[in-house]
């Protein structure tokens, strides 16, 4: 469903409909956070119950048991921490003498009648408007049309309340129709212009109508379940994000399918915790479309790993860098512990050069895979001694703080450095310590250096195999931030239109786009193309085990389609090269 409407009423507040059917009437919807609590009013025998219908009544059930006897309570113990809560009283019975009954019980209570923070709303059955200003001032009322009222009637209606069945049969599911979008937006509008409080009865009570309500100015929610929906609704401006960063989508020329060039170049990028949801809300926020959803060639790769049902980075480059699954922590060994090679080791020893990319610091997991040798990630000194010995021609990175000053790189200053340099082996860092994210100001640093890095490696005049992480989508996932993995995978795209452009200006570059494991269980409930704007949900703040797509691009690409486990990826690599 997409957004009707760019307003997002933040000050949206919840009411506990039916409220006496939970099975703590009042004091759940409290503790949830209610800002309005329903009860439904019957006068019997001059007692008022609360109740559904008539013959549910029970003596026990009273409104003077169920809520004012809670109310007093709860103001004595300074219990409402609301800044006002609304008590929604439904007038079952005849609106005069119930109304008149409802008084007279009020003011058996004078610490709630002499404050102002809980107000009693009448609603159902209730006076003509021109009665309102005969009731005392803790009496106020729930006002049902959209009829004019004088400047004195208004100030009685502390609510204005419409039927939404009267408007749209909608069921919450998708989104309202055509001809009714219109119809409910535009009585919105016009309720909004009474200058109170707005709220539909009768609506559809789920999270996708909680959404539609909350972004289109409604004011009290209705919802069976008050918890949930506080919940949702008050995290909804934090799970919702509007995009400013876009990748210029790349057409690719696919030219290699005509002229059978034997693969020469290898071209690894992995988006960290880059899972299907994550790929998708980086194509609707950049207007639909990527230059990764311009390739053909797609798969899908099973992460588990070698101990565990969901693998860390560590374990999952491992398997991309050895073609061996391992346990998770694991950087370059085997599930036993011992020491295997890695891609940039053996594709060196057959005269290849190598480069890695990162947004992360070169110790991090997923590049030290690709160039060390240890039984867990964590111990990053270790990790950064075998930098010193490492097969690397080039690599770039955060993390300069990290590394010896022992090492035997060259370090350009800028990327614009790197492209035309001559050192044999060559470095460049990003920051000393962990890289800004894109939302913090890094810009088109990844694919400024991507190119850059690739053009260096070229003029080598040899065969080379570069991988390219772009780490921080996993971020977004584990700290659950939409921004984050939106702007990050696009900007991770970015880095995949240089990748491209290279393999079409260079014959025999074989391009493979995948991630180690998707992160955070993401997924997008609703959204807007027009606007660039998601909204993501999350069941975890870690990793999980869902199938993580491949792309591939170019001479070879043709053996990465299909389904298997990740360490495929490595042999997939070495077939292309026609290597065993």
């Amino acid at each position: 469903m997409f957004f009707a409407a760019t307003t997002f009423a933040q000050t949206a507040k919840i009411h506990s409909h039916n409220d006496y059917e939970q099975k703590v009437p009042f004091w759940y919807a409290l503790g949830s956070g209610a800002h309005s609590i329903e009860a439904d009013v019957f006068l019997e025998n001059s007692e008022l119950f609360v109740a559904h219908n008539q013959k549910d009544i029970t003596k026990e059930r009273t409104f003077e048991s169920l809520y004012l006897n809670p109310i007093d309570k709860a103001l004595s113990m300074n219990m409402i921490k609301q800044e006002s809560l609304q008590i929604l009283i439904d007038i079952k019975t005849d609106a005069k003498t119930t109304l008149a009954q409802i008084v007279k019980i009020i003011q058996k209570y004078p610490q709630i009648t002499a404050q102002k923070k809980v107000k009693f709303v009448i609603s159902g059955n209730q006076p003509h408007p021109e009665e309102y200003n005969s009731y005392p001032d803790f009496i106020l009322f729930d006002y049902q049309k959209l009829d004019d009222l004088t400047a004195a009637q208004l100030e009685k209606v502390a609510l204005l309340s419409l039927n939404f069945k009267q408007y749209s049969v909608w069921n919450g599911k998708g989104g309202l129709t055509e001809d009714d979008l219109p119809k409910v937006t535009e009585v919105i509008k016009k309720a909004k212009s009474f200058g109170k409080p707005f709220r539909f009865w009768a609506i559809p009570d789920g999270k996708t109508s909680w959404e539609f309500f909350a972004h289109n100015g409604v004011d009290f929610i209705n919802t069976d379940h008050p918890k949930e929906c506080v919940e949702y609704v008050e995290n909804l401006k934090h799970r919702t994000f509007t995009n400013a960063v876009f990748s210029e989508v790349y057409q690719p020329k696919f030219s290699y399918l005509k002229k059978n060039v034997p693969v020469k170049n290898v071209i690894l990028l992995i988006g960290d915790g880059n899972g299907l949801s994550q790929i998708s809300s980086s194509v609707l926020a950049n207007k639909g479309q990527l230059t990764l959803t311009q390739l053909k060639n797609i798969g899908l790769i099973k992460t588990t790993a070698a101990d565990n049902f969901t693998t860390d980075s560590a374990a999952g480059a491992t398997a991309f860098a050895t073609g061996k699954k391992t346990k998770n922590r694991f950087i370059g060994v085997d599930a036993e512990g011992k020491k295997i090679p890695n891609l940039t080791e053996i594709l060196s020893e057959k005269g290849f050069n190598t480069g890695v990319i990162t947004t992360d610091e070169i110790v991090g997991a997923t590049p030290s895979a690709f160039y060390a040798h240890q039984k867990d990630r964590g111990m990053e000194k270790e990790i950064a001694e075998d930098l010193l010995t490492s097969k690397l021609t080039f690599f770039a990175s955060g993390g300069k703080s990290k590394i010896s000053p022992k090492h035997q790189f060259s370090i350009a200053n800028q990327p614009e450095e790197i492209g035309g340099n001559k050192a044999d082996k060559l470095a460049y860092f990003m920051s000393d310590n962990g890289v800004p994210q894109v939302l913090k100001g890094r810009g088109n640093l990844l694919s400024n250096v991507v190119e850059n890095g690739l053009t260096f490696l070229k003029n080598k005049k040899k065969p080379f195999f570069m991988m390219i992480e772009a780490a921080q989508i996993d971020s977004g996932g584990h700290s659950n931030n939409v921004g984050t993995i939106v702007t990050e995978g696009i900007d991770f795209d970015r880095a995949i239109t240089k990748a491209i452009q290279f393999a079409d200006h260079n014959p025999g570059t074989l391009v493979v786009i995948t991630a180690d494991h998707e992160t955070g269980g993401f997924s997008i409930p609703h959204g807007d193309m027009k606007t660039s704007t998601i909204e993501g949900d999350f069941t975890t703040d870690d990793h999980s085990a869902t199938l993580i797509p491949v792309f591939s691009y170019g001479s070879g690409s043709e053996n990465f389609t299909g389904v298997y486990e990740n360490n495929e990826i490595f042999h997939k690599i070495l077939k292309a090269l026609k290597f065993k």
